[in-house]
């Protein structure tokens, strides 16, 4: 099973890369593509280039066997939109091969709202990322939509290629990329935040110089 971790990525740091880990470790996926954001559609542009945003990237799994990066969303003209990922995925790895796609629990609250939902749940399992113990409240129209598709067994998404939803409990660690550049345009150490490999390759904010692609 192939796991799919989508984000901005802006920058990369260890609040994304620990749950990833969790979840590949307890699923036992072959490979967990990272999908750096492209262009944005409902969200402000990134800070950082998508030049410096995949040199990060890579920089950061570099060294983790079964992580990579997958560049297509960087590489594309056209806006990012999970379901138009999702299917160029499906038309590389074929029809039969699981995917899931991992998803933050406030990403998931608001899957309802995504372009085309159920296409998505037609080409991949969702497997939400969450704290042991913590329950979630879905609105109706997610609630209905995942309807019969939750299951408790990680075994099951390996049973099909897609259309399941589980809640696998990681560890969260409270970092968040604003505050990671809230601290870089104060000149403070991002220290056990993002691996070494990726702070040596973020700027400062104090160098008004074009960021480096």
């Amino acid at each position: 099973m192939i796991g799919i971790f989508g984000g901005t990525f802006d920058p990369v740091h260890l609040g994304h890369l620990r749950p990833a880990l969790d979840v590949f470790e307890a699923l036992a996926l072959e490979e967990l593509r990272f999908l750096p954001l492209g262009q944005a559609v409902h969200r402000p542009p990134p800070r950082f280039s998508a030049g410096l945003r995949l040199r990060m990237l890579e920089a950061a799994v570099a060294d983790q066997p079964g992580f990579m990066v997958d560049r297509r969303e960087i590489d594309s003209t056209e806006p990012s939109w999970t379901v138009v990922t999702l299917a160029s995925l499906r038309a590389e790895l074929g029809e039969r091969t699981p995917f899931c796609l991992l998803l933050g629990r406030d990403a998931f609250a608001a899957f309802h709202t995504w372009r085309e939902p159920r296409r998505i749940l037609e080409m991949a399992h969702l497997v939400v990322m969450e704290r042991p113990g913590e329950a979630l409240f879905l609105e109706a129209p997610l609630e209905a939509l995942v309807e019969g598709r939750i299951t408790a067994e990680p075994a099951d998404l390996a049973r099909a290629p897609a259309g399941r939803v589980l809640f696998q409990p990681v560890t969260q660690l409270r970092i968040s990329s604003t505050d990671i550049r809230r601290r870089l345009e104060q000149g403070r150490s991002l220290r056990w935040l993002v691996p070494e490999a990726v702070e040596r390759l973020l700027p400062r904010f104090q160098d008004d110089r074009p960021l480096p692609d």
